[in-house]
């Protein structure tokens, strides 16, 4: 039996397989969700033998002919500063909002999508994260339509189990849900879109392994604006964002290394000398070709007024 020739039952259990093994297939090629993926890798999975497409070229909601509901969805990377065509938000419940495909709500893709909810299976959400370069986010769930904004609330899987429709959200949850989202989307978008503009290198020491890299917010996520701000980020290598978070390590807002005053009189082991001690007042090694991606100024005067005072 061909993909395209799926039919009935045989289309139920052929979707479930689908979205199961594509998922798979997804962790295995992510480096289980460590890794971006381009749009032309996209193009390796194969089911049943037959290549099948992810992604659609050229519409963010793929709905493929063989399923009754959408597949995956998809939010177009866009620079710094740069409006994109829809604006993908959270919401003050903590979950995600995913615009219609134009304001026809009988867009076959808005159907594809309002088909999803009905039946509750799980979709991909390919986030762009460079120029053909996604953060595949799965699973997500379409959980709520809200019509008169032309848009679908999206949940993780933990977020799904909390969501009431048409309830009023406390507080406490709203924080759990708000947690909860910035882990499984936030934070995996925002780590791909900072390791990409820093060709995966630590600003500081220029290290490469990705494995030992992290990417680090220069003020907390809650000052970021919209999923993720890679102005808002610095590629590090795991010690010297350690170093970073509790102040022994400071960038001014013209991109200088300090390290606080008392562990330059420190004498300890070699890593203190040569990992830290060594890059007092030099030049960040590694920033952003692309200018628009750099560190934020403002944001870093507030980090290194914040350096400076765990200092004192």
């Amino acid at each position: 039996m061909t993909v395209g020739s799926v039919h009935g039952s045989d289309a139920s259990d052929f979707d479930s397989r689908l979205r199961r093994e594509a998922m798979a297939w997804l962790t295995a090629r992510t480096n289980d969700g460590m890794d971006p993926i381009s749009r032309q890798d996209l193009l390796d999975f194969t089911i049943d033998g037959e290549m099948f497409r992810l992604m659609d070229r050229t519409r963010g909601i793929r709905k493929p002919r063989e399923l009754p509901s959408a597949l995956s969805i998809s939010t177009t990377y866009r620079p710094p500063g740069a409006k994109r065509p829809y604006e993908d938000a959270m919401g003050s419940d903590g979950l995600l909002r995913y615009k219609w495909s134009t304001t026809d709500p009988d867009n076959m893709d808005n159907r594809g999508l309002r088909a999803a909810m009905a039946s509750g299976v799980p979709l991909i959400w390919f986030y762009g994260v460079g120029p053909s370069l996604f953060q595949p986010v799965y699973p997500v769930f379409i959980v709520a339509e809200e019509p008169e904004r032309h848009q679908f609330v999206i949940a993780t899987e933990v977020a799904r189990d909390l969501h009431v429709a048409d309830s009023p959200v406390e507080d406490q949850l709203r924080r759990y849900v708000v947690a909860e989202t910035k882990r499984r989307l936030h934070q995996p978008v925002f780590r791909a879109t900072v390791m990409r503009a820093y060709e995966t290198r630590c600003a500081v020491c220029a290290l490469r392994h990705r494995e030992l890299l992290d990417a680090a917010h220069i003020v907390p996520d809650s000052h970021e604006a919209g999923i993720a701000s890679v102005t808002n980020g610095l590629a590090m290598c795991k010690i010297h964002h350690a170093a970073y978070d509790v102040h022994i390590l400071g960038v001014t807002p013209d991109l200088v290394v300090e390290i606080r005053k008392d562990l330059l009189e420190e004498i300890d082991g070699p890593m203190l000398e040569h990992g830290l001690k060594e890059r007092h007042g030099q030049k960040l090694m590694v920033v952003p070709a692309v200018r628009g991606e750099r560190p934020n100024r403002d944001l870093l005067a507030i980090s290194y007024d914040r350096f400076l005072s765990a200092g004192q």
